[in-house]
């Protein structure tokens, strides 16, 4: 998973209306619920099968912290589809999408101007549109770097050029380096 996929996905789990199933078992179980068979629910996680029916049984408590921690992604994953569904076609149609995030933005520019990439702290809310084709592109597999670019877009219009009332010689922008990205929809 890349950067933007991650954020997604971060701000998708703060929209949990209630908390993920906590002890192992209930975790297992509801793998169990949604993946159908034991075989599958190992597969997800790369144990066997009987490992998955003793964490079901609570012959095994403890798994190694690695899968522990696939067990967790793998149920936050899919808890509440929903709801998240719900907020990202809410985000889509109307609220649009707010972005965090310190990165190397670099432009080209107008002769006579700096397009010298730099760091930058920048908090912007998007328009739907945007959050809508994020949505999208990472619906249909798209790659970090074409998500950068939808994001580095809606940055160009609303806050390089805030909506057209400046920079209107600014023609690209770029997102590089990024030290961290967070969305919330």
């Amino acid at each position: 998973m890349g950067e933007i996929e991650d954020a997604i996905e971060r701000a998708d789990r703060e929209s949990f209306t209630r908390e993920p199933p906590k002890t192992l078992q209930a975790r297992i179980n509801f793998l169990m619920k949604q993946l159908k068979t034991a075989k599958a629910v190992a597969t997800e996680l790369g144990v066997t099968a009987d490992s998955v029916n003793r964490y079901r049984r609570g012959a095994r408590k403890n798994p190694p912290k690695d899968i522990a921690d696939k067990i967790d992604a793998a149920v936050r994953s899919r808890w509440q589809p929903q709801v998240r569904k719900r907020r990202r076609k809410q985000a889509a149609a109307t609220t649009g999408i707010t972005v965090e995030t310190r990165a190397r933005f670099g432009y080209t520019a107008p002769i006579g101007t700096t397009d010298d990439g730099r760091f930058r702290r920048l908090t912007v809310h998007l328009p739907p549109a945007y959050a809508q084709r994020l949505f999208d592109a990472r619906d249909t597999g798209a790659s970090d770097q074409e998500m950068r670019g939808i994001i580095a877009e809606g940055f160009k219009e609303v806050y390089f050029q805030d909506g057209g009332a400046r920079a209107m010689g600014l023609s690209d922008v770029a997102i590089n380096d990024i030290d961290y990205l967070d969305l919330d929809f």
